[in-house]
């Protein structure tokens, strides 16, 4: 049983109890879990029946036992009950407690905010269309040439653009050596845009064995906050200079990179393959759009806990990211010189962003009665593990069957939106 009462802005209050069967029975099962630990003269530890404890210690001596047992459960089933749907950990107390009317507790929770969908169908948007030219199809096939390139030493010559110069390195700002200005035997292709601009223009001329200094000045929007904007001076020493030499263009490169016999063929499926990735780039930009002004058509008091809670989400997969990077986070924060707050501040925006879209399309799905099938879910399932190369089972236990049903009929949200937007 449990009563619900509306209190601040996103904020209820309610009361829900256990009944005295249902303590008594948590009771004894807090008995049989602690009562090795009781010793009882006259009975061996663990052997002393309930009764005689409660008599030695009081009646109570199990209560917070089986309190504990009890209070996750019966909160599930109270908020399940009245379709409460918290943000964030309620705060609960205990109201009454006695082994003739069981328990009664008192909880206070943030929920998900009460709107009104704003204008839904028919939003405006325009299209972005990215068409696959020759010049797409030749940067392709440039790439692939320097993939199969040789690289040869150069002696006679000095370093030209597109050169991959070998160089020792090190940084200094008034003269002081910085943190991660230092290199050794360091690969660095001239004209790639890799070090700070000016760096390798600066290196162009330059010979074997050549020691030069070369003078930069970093970026205001560099990553070291040190360094935004600040000049500083790189001795660098040329190692050894190497020339790429790209294999010819014709019907013999065709064999060599791909399982196509014409350098015609090869083409035509590297425009096949970009079309494709321009088509669904095309498409999930359509749909981003059309998301955004569905949003911005509606008005939501958002609690700040849902904020809180999805800038941690987002923390913690860039952590992932820079773990899978082989970046320690920590280290990461030290060179660029920001803290973990600096972090969740940047990311606050886009939460809130995030956090209004997934509101707005659930009330669209709820309002529209999408819905997923078993059949639908089962199929998703089997994508998934194609996908991800694994068995229909391993998918099942790497996804919960309500959140691949949930993404379904958000992904069916969605196509309904464009398919009903005004689209120029």
């Amino acid at each position: 049983m449990s009563t619900v009462e509306k209190l601040e802005k996103n904020t209820v209050g309610f009361e829900f109890s256990v009944s005295a069967e249902e303590f008594e029975n948590a009771i004894e099962r807090a008995y049989k879990k602690i009562r090795k630990q009781i010793n009882i003269p006259g009975f061996r530890r663990g052997k002393a029946p309930r009764m005689m404890i409660e008599k030695m210690y009081g009646k109570e001596v199990f209560y917070d036992d089986a309190i504990n047992d009890i209070l996750p459960s019966a909160y599930e089933k109270a908020i399940k009950e009245n379709n409460i749907f918290p943000v964030a950990q309620p705060e609960l107390d205990l109201k009454e407690v006695s082994a003739e009317n069981g328990v009664t507790f008192t909880a206070k929770v943030v929920v998900k905010p009460e709107f009104e969908l704003g204008t839904y169908k028919g939003v405006e948007v325009e299209k972005v269309s990215y068409p696959v030219d020759d010049e797409a199809i030749n940067s392709e096939i440039k790439r692939m040439q320097e993939r199969n390139a040789r690289s040869l030493t150069v002696d006679d010559r000095a370093a030209q653009l597109d050169d991959i110069v070998n160089i020792d390195f090190e940084g200094f700002k008034d003269g002081v050596p910085f943190d991660g200005g230092k290199g050794e035997n360091y690969d660095l292709k001239l004209g790639s845009g890799q070090f700070i601009p000016g760096f390798e223009d600066q290196l162009v001329g330059k010979s074997t064995g050549e020691e030069t200094e070369v003078n930069v000045t970093f970026p205001e929007e560099y990553h070291v906050n040190e360094l935004k904007g600040q000049p500083a001076v790189f001795k660098v020493k040329i190692n050894e200079i190497k020339a790429l030499e790209l294999p010819e263009l014709d019907d013999e490169f065709a064999k060599d990179v791909s399982e196509f016999d014409t350098l015609d063929e090869l083409k035509n499926s590297i425009k096949e393959k970009l079309e494709k990735a321009n088509s669904d780039r095309e498409k999930s930009e359509l749909e981003e759009k059309v998301v955004d002004a569905v949003a911005a058509n509606t008005e939501i008091d958002i609690p700040q806990e849902m904020i809180d809670a999805r800038v941690d989400d987002m923390v913690k997969d860039f952590e992932l990211q820079m773990m899978y990077q082989g970046v320690n986070i920590e280290n990461y924060l030290k060179y660029t010189g920001t803290t973990r707050d600096d972090m969740k501040a940047q990311f606050k925006d886009e939460a809130a962003n995030r956090v209004k879209t997934s509101l707005v399309l659930e009330k669209v799905c709820e309002a529209e009665g999408f819905d997923a099938t078993d059949e639908e879910v089962e199929e998703e399932y089997k994508n998934i593990a194609s996908k991800g190369g694994v068995g229909i089972e391993t998918a099942k236990n790497y996804r919960l069957f309500d959140d691949v049903k949930e993404e379904i009929k958000i992904r069916k949200t969605v196509e309904f939106l464009v398919a009903n937007a005004n689209v120029k």
